[in-house]
């Protein structure tokens, strides 16, 4: 079987060969892309599995980047961008980017982003039905969750909440996004109901609810479950 494919779309060519070296070592093939339609063209040649994407390119906005990819492609997409105010990483996210890290980034970093990711598109569309993290067994047929063995009691709402959160592991999910997979498009703007119900999951489900080490906080932005 062939290495992954990635293409990196970023117009400084320091930090663009930089980041290719890195997913090299990571045992991916890396395809250097300097602008958005370069980066479009080599994507839409095929044998792709991931794309890491600057906003800031001389030729389109990068969340223009982002949507004419969603027309015709579900990959993958890393966000890598000097821009850390939050509304930037919200529309990011919210046109179609599964994950975002701020310039600068530590390697290591990018890295497990990028491992994540490339999971998630190797496993496709196929549907799993158990989940296991630490010593939690999630049967999203059975609605059954338990915790060392014990079953642990979700309301429908926890649940739901949960298993869209595992459905998209590793990827950021914004607040509007999980208000309106959980509670429906009238609830857009109440927040607050998402933190309030990761709250009781993590009470529940991690081994420290103060730090926890699944459902984490992208914060001003969102969660993301980590497998």
């Amino acid at each position: 079987m062939s290495d992954p494919r990635v293409v990196v779309v970023e117009d400084e060519p320091q930090i663009r060969r930089f980041v290719c070296e890195a997913v090299r070592k990571e045992g991916c093939a890396s395809v250097e892309a300097g602008t958005a339609r370069a980066g479009l063209e080599a994507i839409a040649g095929g044998g792709v599995q991931l794309v890491i994407l600057d906003l800031g390119l001389p030729d389109m906005n990068g969340i223009d980047f982002i949507r004419e990819l969603r027309t015709w492609s579900q990959l993958p997409i890393l966000i890598l961008s000097a821009r850390a105010a939050e509304q930037d990483k919200i529309a990011a996210l919210d046109a179609g980017a599964d994950d975002y890290l701020t310039k600068p980034f530590g390697v290591g970093e990018l890295l497990a982003r990028l491992r994540v990711l490339l999971r998630r598109h190797a496993l496709g569309n196929e549907a799993t039905r158990i989940h296991r993290f630490d010593d939690v067994e999630v049967d999203l047929v059975s609605h059954l969750v338990r915790k060392a063995g014990a079953e642990v009691r979700l309301t429908q709402l926890e649940f739901r909440l949960l298993a869209v959160l595992l459905a998209n592991a590793g990827k950021v999910l914004t607040h509007r996004h999980l208000m309106q997979a959980v509670w429906g498009a009238g609830h857009a703007e109440q927040e607050h109901y998402v933190r309030i119900y990761v709250g009781r999951l993590r009470q529940k489900l991690e081994r420290d609810p103060t730090q926890p080490g699944h459902i984490l906080t992208e914060t001003g932005v969102g969660y993301r479950f980590q497998p």
